[in-house]
């Protein structure tokens, strides 16, 4: 039996890999009450590409989802809703809006374009150089972020394949209770339903669970945790630099890329954020961890493992997306994406696993007070979805909570594994 732990130190108390079964998990949460389903696909409207992670919301509420790796999504809106818009954004494309009235409850064709158009008269303070953007972003988290509690509704999906193949899958509704970006409280969870597949014909002699669930996703935040990733004291361990700027909402986006200094023996990260130039808000984050010299990488995630084998990591990636909303910027889209060579000593050939997992939150709202949750609704930070989940029979298993729309390779998983668990029963 082998177990990983945290797939970097920002994800203090998650152990991500226990090789032992496999999963997948997706969550998503809206009311329950009588709502129409819609479903559609974003993509570019002169190459046809999929857009995916473009935030799909509706107006005057605070419901919302994202697309899908194939652009694909799907939205379930109530019935007090009907006579609003429905939005989509995508950096560095124009919004489009278009009446509920108008969709279709299928096949819905969103193409968007890109913005190309050169802004004038904005008023922008050009920071001197990159790593300053970044001491400038991190210093006024208070004034672009909320500074109370919000309490969400969320859709968590994880999956984890045996080279190409789907293994195990599940999905949950979860309430994040996020905390004011101006103190230290952490966010908590509470699981509302969840369910999974799993098949263990795929899991040769080994098994991979994911430990620590959705707060894999939730201490991504790095502006609400920024002790675990970008410290004003850390920021000199990287090299920064602009990247040519884009456009998000009519607003300059300036493109910051950093990387470990060649002198830092250390595994570090390296990637891009995504600022908004006059607020100086981070909106958006894709790194990766420098697995360079895998040994060490390892260390990050390795907490046991069989005997006679080797752990390597080979992808450790990372996005977290923020959406504005009523003057603020709130955490709305994590993703993270994991792989693993495992050598054996007398075998000829390596065992491949991948992992992803995404949370995506779908509603939320701000209490008058703040709610501390007891002990026994807490969920605990070191969770194994998988083992508090129950099957896939019910195929209105969600009702009215939102998910991210499935992958058609998912789809397929799905049903492969209940043919094979079929056959395993009988």
């Amino acid at each position: 039996m082998m177990s990983i732990s945290s797939p970097y130190r920002f994800l203090l108390g998650q152990r991500v890999i226990w090789i032992v079964g496999l999963c997948l998990l997706f969550s998503n949460l809206l009311y329950a009450q009588e709502f129409k389903v819609y479903k559609g696909s974003v993509k570019d409207a002169n190459s046809n590409k999929a857009l995916e992670f473009a935030t799909i919301s509706i107006s005057n509420s605070h419901i919302s989802t994202v697309t899908n790796t194939n652009g694909d999504f799907m939205v379930k809106i109530p019935k007090q809703y009907q006579g609003e818009f429905l939005k989509v954004h995508y950096l560095g494309y124009k919004d489009y809006e278009i009446a509920i009235g108008q969709l279709l409850p299928e096949n819905n064709k969103i193409r968007l374009e890109v913005l190309v158009t050169k802004l004038v008269g904005v008023d922008i303070s050009i920071p001197k150089s990159a790593k300053e953007l970044m001491r400038s972003a991190l210093n006024k988290r208070n004034e672009n972020y909320p500074v109370s509690q919000c309490i969400m509704t969320a859709f968590y999906r994880e999956t984890i394949k045996k080279r190409r193949k789907n293994a195990s899958l599940s999905e949950a509704v979860v309430k994040v209770y996020k905390e004011s970006y101006d103190n230290d409280f952490k966010d908590k969870a509470q699981l509302v339903k969840a369910r999974k597949k799993t098949d263990y014909s795929k899991l040769d002699t080994i098994a991979l669970k994911l430990q620590g669930g959705p707060f894999n996703n939730l201490f991504t935040d790095i502006v609400k945790y920024p002790e675990y990733m970008f410290t004003n004291e850390e920021l000199e361990l990287y090299s920064w630099s602009f990247g040519a700027s884009t456009v998000w909402k009519d607003r300059e986006v300036y493109v910051v890329h950093f990387k470990q200094l060649p002198s830092i023996a250390e595994p570090l990260l390296y990637g891009k954020l995504f600022v908004e130039s006059k607020t100086h808000a981070i909106i958006s984050a894709v790194f990766h961890l420098n697995l360079s010299k895998p040994e060490k990488a390892a260390r990050l995630f390795v907490k046991r493992k069989p005997a006679k084998s080797r752990v390597l990591p080979t992808r450790a990636s990372y996005r977290v997306d923020y959406q504005y909303k009523s003057g603020k910027w709130h955490f709305n889209y994590a993703q993270i994406q994991l792989s693993f060579k495992i050598k054996w000593k007398y075998r000829l050939f390596n065992s491949v696993y991948h992992l992803q997992s995404e949370l995506a939150i779908t509603d939320w709202n701000f209490p008058e007070e703040r709610v501390r949750l007891k002990a026994r609704e807490k969920m605990r930070q070191n969770i194994i979805i998988e083992e508090a989940a129950s099957g896939f029979t019910d195929p209105d298993f969600w009702g009215a909570y939102n998910l991210i729309e499935p992958e058609k390779s998912i789809n397929n998983a799905i049903k492969k594994i209940q043919k094979q668990l079929k056959k395993i029963e009988k």
